[in-house]
């Protein structure tokens, strides 16, 4: 089933369990994807629409991040429970073991040792973790660790 199908069987959903910020948060994923697929002039694979949840989550982590900050921790935990929500559609995420299993085959691979050319190594470790989700800060403070 299409994401937008599965979000808006979702929304029918939350609208008869009057569920007002989950039907919030659902809405603004439709919105997303709509414009995606207007904006696109072929049809939009699953790998774009990944896309577009990945961006929707860092916005809500920014967001949570500048809230909390300003002191808003009610407005924060709002955008922290809507992250939640988005996360729901992405695909399981890596664990730590197969982050790490990554990393190694992908620097052996490589064989690069310099700081230098870490981008090649999160090529291939991107590569490898193809399919699962995995936050591209978290692990590039990692391979930078490790080349370090």
């Amino acid at each position: 089933m299409p994401l937008v199908d599965q979000v808006q069987k979702d929304m029918v959903a939350a609208m008869k369990s009057r569920e007002e910020a989950r039907l919030s948060a659902l809405r603004m994923i439709k919105a997303a994807l709509m414009k995606l697929k207007v904006d696109s002039p072929q049809p939009i694979d699953e790998a774009a629409e990944m896309q577009v949840l990945k961006s929707l989550i860092k916005q809500r982590m920014d967001a949570s991040e500048m809230f909390r900050k300003a002191g808003r921790t009610e407005q924060a935990d709002k955008e922290d429970a809507e992250r939640v929500l988005i996360e729901s559609y992405l695909p399981a995420g890596a664990s730590e073991q197969e982050i790490d299993a990554a990393i190694a085959e992908a620097l052996s691979e490589t064989g690069v040792t310099s700081l230098k050319q870490m981008g090649v190594v999160m090529k291939a470790v991107q590569a490898k973790l193809k399919g699962k989700t995995v936050q591209g800060k978290a692990l590039s403070d990692k391979v930078r660790s490790r080349l370090q």
